[in-house]
């Protein structure tokens, strides 16, 4: 599964200025609505109650907020590069400044799991993730997303 699958331009955002945790989830929760014509308000419960499991902050500076929602088709994500990081509660207690959320179908099993790895496994990597932070701009962060050395991070 390649990030192109999951991403499109239009869901990148290349400088997100937020204060918070909250006011994060809630700037991604109006993006995603835009995206997929679902209520915002209903993005940000489903993200808000997987974030009360458990930080989806995997630590080195990275957020994977994650949910599925029964009226979205297929898995979509959203990329976001934080002006100032915010405190995400992440493992390492490092505060957030990559963020990519993910939403799949209710039914999407084992696809929505592949997905997350997918997005785990390209931003395990410190070139690529120094690239993300150095740039400000979203067709350029769409490409490092999913340039060859991204999709081959298998």
């Amino acid at each position: 599964m390649a990030l192109a699958d999951l991403l499109q331009q239009d869901a990148v955002v290349p400088a997100l200025r937020v204060n918070s945790k909250k006011q994060l989830l809630q700037e991604l929760a109006a993006k995603a609505s835009k995206l997929t014509d679902i209520p915002e308000r209903e993005i940000f419960d489903v993200i808000l109650q997987r974030e009360r499991l458990g930080s989806t902050g995997v630590g080195n500076g990275i957020a994977i907020p994650h949910g599925k929602l029964n009226k979205i088709s297929k898995i979509t994500g959203i990329f976001a590069r934080l002006e100032t990081p915010v405190d995400f509660e992440a493992l390492d207690d490092q505060p957030v400044d990559l963020v990519f959320l993910l939403l799949a179908p209710e039914g999407a099993g084992a696809d929505h799991l592949k997905a997350l790895s997918r997005i785990a496994r390209v931003l395990r990597d410190h070139d690529l993730v120094a690239k993300l932070r150095a740039t400000e701009s979203a067709s350029a962060i769409y490409t490092f997303l999913n340039e060859e050395q991204a999709s081959n991070a298998a």
